[in-house]
């Protein structure tokens, strides 16, 4: 079996002329690029790129991967994204789940009723959203947002997510 990347980042610009690179962090806990020692770029798992320095500049990661010495090779990877080996990532908080283990989920209301399946988490500023394929009418999508208020359970084992339907929330 193939082990899941997990997307950790993605680089958005270069940072000056020696092989800096600006990345935007898919990640609640930024500092975990101190704690990474390389990374894939995309789902290239036949390079690893290892990480010489970390700095911090407003909402951003800046990265020097060793070897990468100049704006031109940098400028080469802008919009790749940075991923790691599931097996290397860090332990969630309970209740909490990587993006990746949520997609393709199916979603029951708490009365047994089948929803949909979880097509995207889309990450807001307050609490990330469930974007849902919905069951009744294709190519509608329901919104849910992922709060205690309505999901009620998530099981990894069952591949399921249990919500409260609210009037309003699935029309």
């Amino acid at each position: 079996m193939v082990d899941k990347l997990l997307k950790v980042g993605q680089i958005v610009n270069t940072q000056g002329i020696k092989g800096e690179v600006r990345v935007y962090p898919l990640t609640d806990y930024k500092e975990r690029f101190e704690e990474l020692e390389w990374v894939y770029m995309d789902a290239d798992t036949e390079k690893k790129y290892f990480i010489e320095k970390v700095k911090y500049k407003s909402n951003l990661v800046i990265l020097k991967f060793k070897g990468i010495d100049d704006i031109n090779v940098a400028e080469k990877f802008r919009n790749c994204y940075l991923t790691i080996s599931k097996k290397n990532a860090r332990e969630l908080e309970a209740d909490t789940y990587f993006i990746t283990d949520l997609i393709g989920l199916k979603v029951y209301s708490d009365e047994g009723e089948f929803i949909g399946m979880v097509k995207d988490v889309i990450q807001a500023a307050g609490n990330d959203i469930y974007e849902v394929a919905s069951a009744k009418t294709a190519g509608k999508n329901i919104l849910i947002p992922a709060v205690g208020e309505f999901i009620k359970e998530v099981n990894l084992d069952t591949c399921t997510i249990t919500v409260k339907v609210i009037e309003g929330l699935i029309e």
